[in-house]
């Protein structure tokens, strides 16, 4: 058994629990400084001594609460620009969800410039934070040196995503199955971690436990019955343990829930937007004279057709030589469309959708009929993400790009499916305001492609 190496890897969790303890601890004390200097005194009914403590503790519990869903103190893991827009994303949620729990204590609202003052310190300090940290994980974590152990799929891809992070991964060689095992097992040994790409289950397996004997990391590409099996109650009836996937969707209970938050969001936010609305409709109306709504025929649960609706962003002859997905600087997009694009304002009339009840908030993106029928000559198992409804926003949509292949965000919805919970909706309705602004998560497919796959 080959053993583990002496270096901060083990102390990985705690040096970085410190760093993010640290950097919670200073967003508490700003806090609490702004508390008793500004607000402690001026409510209506000031607290006792224990009270005010109690006021900076439920503050520093909201703030890892938003932290944890954005990825606020994930250093080292996200990239350096997530993190430290993570930090700006956690530091405003926290703040406005606390004024206005001030502004309930004190029944009415107070001075909001302290608040906004300090909110802008902690920004700063977030920023000062990530670079430090940023800085304690290179000296202490270089990049792995990896090799790639890759069957009859080119890994280009894979290799390409990987290169982006090159502060984390750095791949320095490759080899075919076709090598023979005795030869990758020889192999892999010299490196820190090693990456199977769409590895048949045989030879994956072997080598998955020649790297757990040797203790060394693995990087897996899953496929569709893993995704499956991650998902899978774990069973003890006998001596013998069972892993049972059910397979059958959400239950009963789970469509009720859902549906009761998609109604609780979807109806305020419709009420709130009205006058985006009307503004929105004037501008592309006024463009170029032609109808508000762009509608489309899509799919939904149990490959149920239905008309989405849209804010029109493309010219009215955009589609006059077939169906296809927007590609980079596509210029059948009008001005008004390239705004509403960008910041995903384009999709706010699904709310209808959702309301009426052919789409939820959260789940897989609708496809077009033409365009799923496509991508099934070549991944039949895509029909499964028509197993829940389609939605607004999913996981796919938060931790893929418009421009993901169809397999990819195959696995990102059955992951999802298999996980579902009413909190991972939560979550990733939160994480939606991260990516919304994201620049590739809008950028279209590569010219002459009419979907994702060509």
């Amino acid at each position: 058994m080959k053993e583990y190496k002496k270096d901060y890897n083990q102390y990985k969790k705690l040096i970085m629990f410190l760093t993010g303890a640290l950097n919670v601890t200073m967003h508490g004390f700003f806090f609490g400084y702004t508390w008793f200097v500004y607000y402690s005194k001026k409510i209506i009914e000031p607290f006792w001594e224990r009270g005010n403590y109690v006021m900076i503790l439920v503050y520093v519990v909201i703030f890892l609460l938003f932290a944890r869903v954005f990825g606020a103190l994930k250093v080292g893991y996200l990239r350096t620009v997530d993190v430290t827009f993570s930090q700006v994303l956690a530091v405003i949620c926290t703040n406005v969800v606390t004024y206005l729990q001030m502004t309930l204590v004190n029944r009415w609202f107070m001075d909001f410039k302290p608040i906004l003052a300090m909110s802008v310190i902690q920004i700063i300090n977030g920023f000062l934070w990530v670079w430090i940290s940023r800085c304690i994980y290179r000296k202490l974590y270089p990049p792995h040196q990896m090799i790639v152990v890759y069957g009859q799929y080119d890994y280009e891809d894979m290799l390409e995503k990987m290169e982006r992070r090159r502060d984390k991964f750095h791949v320095r060689a490759s080899i075919n199955i076709s090598e023979g095992m005795d030869k990758i097992k020889e192999v892999i040994v010299k490196y820190e971690s090693v990456i199977l790409y769409d590895l048949p289950a045989e030879q994956r397996n072997i080598i998955l436990k020649h790297c757990f004997k040797h203790a060394i990391r693995v990087y897996v590409t899953p496929k569709i019955s893993d995704i499956i099996l991650n998902g899978t109650d774990t069973i003890h009836l006998f001596d013998t343990p069972l892993l049972l996937a059910r397979n059958n969707g959400l239950d009963f209970q789970q469509k009720i829930t859902k549906r009761l938050l998609d109604l609780v969001i979807a109806l305020p936010m419709l009420l709130i937007t009205l006058p985006f609305f009307l503004v929105v409709a004037l501008l592309i109306h006024l463009y170029d004279g032609g109808p508000v709504f762009y509608k489309q025929e899509r799919l939904t649960f149990g490959s149920r057709h239905f008309m989405i609706y849209k804010f029109r962003s493309m010219r009215m002859d955009s589609e006059q030589d077939g169906a296809r997905l927007a590609m980079k600087d596509d210029d059948r997009i009008t001005p008004v469309g390239r705004f509403l694009r960008k910041t995903h304002l384009d999709e706010l009339p699904q709310l209808l959708n959702i309301i009426n009840g052919d789409m939820s908030i959260v789940g897989p993106r609708p496809e077009r009929p033409e365009i799923a029928e496509q991508y099934e000559q070549s991944i039949p198992e895509f029909e499964y993400r028509l197993t829940m409804k389609a939605g607004l926003t999913g996981y796919a949509q938060v931790y893929g790009k418009y421009n993901t292949t169809p397999y990819d965000k195959l696995k990102l919805d059955l992951l999802y499916l298999e996980n579902y919970s009413i909190f991972l909706d939560l979550k990733l309705m939160l994480m939606t305001l991260k990516v919304i602004f994201q620049k590739d998560n809008t950028e279209g497919v590569n010219k002459d492609q009419k979907t994702a796959q060509k």
